[in-house]
């Protein structure tokens, strides 16, 4: 049996056993200091590359979002962003003024206006038989005034209490009672009238009166009748009945008081002061214009405007006496 190398004698039972942990370290470390130097090499190797890369130029950016604005660094400038913030801050922003619109040039629509009297058709006499007692314009029993004077403000057609009358026109019935005044076109507040008239109960002193919306524009009104056989909201054609001759309101005699007037005309007629003083009415009514201006049968008996009318028997107001048409 040969020797041990290291010692010259001859092997014993414990020679092949594993060596000690702390001589195989010494060992050991020998080699893996071998190791880090290889590594060591390697790693110099690959950072020479990088370094060439580096030093050929930077890295591009990677993931940026297109369009983002930030404040340019030196890589960001190689990524492009500079261009993208300079391209953003040329853009206008949105707190600029903005150039204005010009406003589009429009075109008042005119106000309507009521037909002229000469196309009015169709009207009739609401009272066949009827003479005129007194015809519209000038007449100290009026309670308007036109140019300073007293002015009766329509046609006051008469024959005997009872008469039938008729409508004059085609329409619709707006009021057939003493509750008629919201539709005679008083310009202004009617509510202390009104409520005068039911604080002194002078409802009774009213004429019963009915008032036709005629369809073209204007309204019919037919005062003093003894009754009435229409109700609010009926439709009629002319020549209907809408009741019979009377006295109510103040008359001194049966008669048929006829007026005519659009609501859209803007001319007015004036209220006497005294009559506004004394019955709460508003200072003035929108106008109205002559019945005969649609009535031929009464056109030629329709005065001169510098000729005095004729006197009706119509007393002049009492004190309380409504301002409705006479």
């Amino acid at each position: 049996m040969p020797g041990n190398r290291h010692t010259g004698r001859a092997p014993g039972p414990l020679d092949n056993l594993p060596r000690p942990l702390s001589e195989r370290g010494r060992r050991g470390r020998g080699r893996r200091g071998l190791g880090v130097a290889a590594i060591a090499i390697v790693m110099i190797a690959i950072g020479g590359g990088v370094g060439s890369t580096l030093a050929n130029g930077p890295l591009a950016a990677v993931g940026a979002v297109a369009g983002a604005v930030a404040t340019p660094g030196p890589s960001m400038q190689a990524a492009g962003f500079v261009a993208q913030a300079t391209e953003a801050a040329s853009q206008p922003s949105q707190t600029d003024e903005p150039t204005p619109t010009p406003t589009p040039t429009t075109t008042r629509t005119p106000d309507p206006t009521p037909v002229p009297p000469a196309e009015l058709t169709g009207y009739r006499s609401p009272l066949p038989h009827g003479r005129l007692t007194l015809p519209f314009g000038p007449s100290p029993w009026g309670s308007r005034e036109v140019g300073g004077q007293s002015f009766h403000d329509g046609i006051d057609l008469a024959t005997f209490c009872g008469d039938r009358v008729l409508a004059a026109h085609d329409g619709t019935v707006l009021a057939a009672s003493r509750k008629f005044d919201t539709y005679m076109g008083w310009v202004g507040d009617l509510r202390p009238y009104l409520h005068r008239l039911d604080r002194k109960h002078l409802w009774m002193t009213l004429p019963i009166v009915v008032v036709i919306d005629d369809g073209n524009g204007y309204r019919s009104i037919y005062a003093h009748f003894g009754k009435v056989v229409v109700k609010k909201g009926q439709t009629v054609a002319a020549g209907d009945l809408l009741g019979y001759e009377g006295m109510t309101g103040r008359a001194s005699g049966c008669h048929v008081h006829y007026g005519l007037f659009s609501p859209l005309e803007r001319s007015t007629f004036r209220i006497e002061p005294a009559v506004v003083k004394r019955m709460l009415v508003p200072p003035r009514q929108i106008a109205r214009i002559d019945p005969a201006l649609v009535l031929p049968r009464y056109a030629s008996r329709v005065p001169a405007p510098s000729a005095s009318p004729t006197p009706s028997p119509t007393p002049p107001p009492s004190p309380s006496a409504s301002p409705a048409p006479s």
